[in-house]
């Protein structure tokens, strides 16, 4: 896709306040993913109850994002990375995704863009925080991390803005009512920490929250619409 034809980061919106759009489209859907899926949540108590913050996250499945922002509280508002490549192709998910913000546009293709660090910066600097899956793609499988890429150190470095770490378990593959373990873990202030340092940091918390996965028994409702809805 030509350039020209993907929205200036500009024209998005960062913010700490929650839309109205994005509190009704909550309304309908923390409801849904606690019908749907069964959470068993540890560390709420670590989210800071001041300020902004960078919240990173191991990546499985599409239910990372949805989880959450299912389990932050809906201010300050967090942005998420995503591809606007796809998004301007279809019509309404780019409709939400402009009226409900929690949006910076990352195109792959262009690595190194100047573009995604000054949304990020400017997300932080208003207030928002912003949520990365540093491992920059879904894990192989349940319980590994990937290597980590030091982007988000940077960020949270600049913004001066505490790192939450994030543990998901259970998100790989899905069905009806299965049990998605997190574990919210204590904020990595950054000061003192060059980007390689809290990089390592993160990555050895991540490392020590992750929980362990077995296989649940029973049945495995809806197994394959649900782990490949999104």
């Amino acid at each position: 896709m030509a350039q020209t034809t993907l929205p200036p980061a500009d024209l998005l919106p960062v913010r700490r306040e929650a839309t109205l759009s994005y509190r009704l489209v909550r309304l309908v859907g923390v409801p849904l993913l606690h019908l749907v899926f069964r959470f068993d949540v540890t560390g709420k108590e670590n989210i800071p109850r001041s300020g902004n913050y960078l919240v990173i996250a191991n990546h499985l499945n599409w239910l990372d994002e949805f989880a959450i922002l299912l389990l932050f509280p809906v201010e300050p508002r967090i942005h998420f990375l995503a591809d606007p490549t796809l998004l301007v192709t279809r019509k309404v998910q780019w409709f939400v995704v402009r009226h409900t913000g929690g949006f910076v546009p990352v195109v792959r293709e262009r690595h190194g863009d100047p573009a995604l660090f000054r949304h990020v910066d400017r997300a932080l600097e208003v207030g928002g925080s912003v949520a990365i899956f540093p491992e920059g793609n879904y894990g192989p499988t349940e319980g590994e991390l990937m290597p980590f890429k030091k982007g988000f150190a940077h960020f949270a470095i600049k913004a001066g803005v505490p790192v939450v770490p994030v543990a998901l378990s259970g998100t790989k593959d899905l069905w009806f009512r299965k049990r998605i373990k997190v574990v919210i873990g204590k904020p990595i202030l950054p000061a003192g920490h060059t980007p390689e340092s809290l990089t390592e940091a993160a990555s050895e918390r991540m490392k020590e929250l992750m929980p362990a996965y077995t296989e649940q028994p029973g049945r495995q409702l809806l197994r394959r619409p649900l782990t490949n809805l999104f």
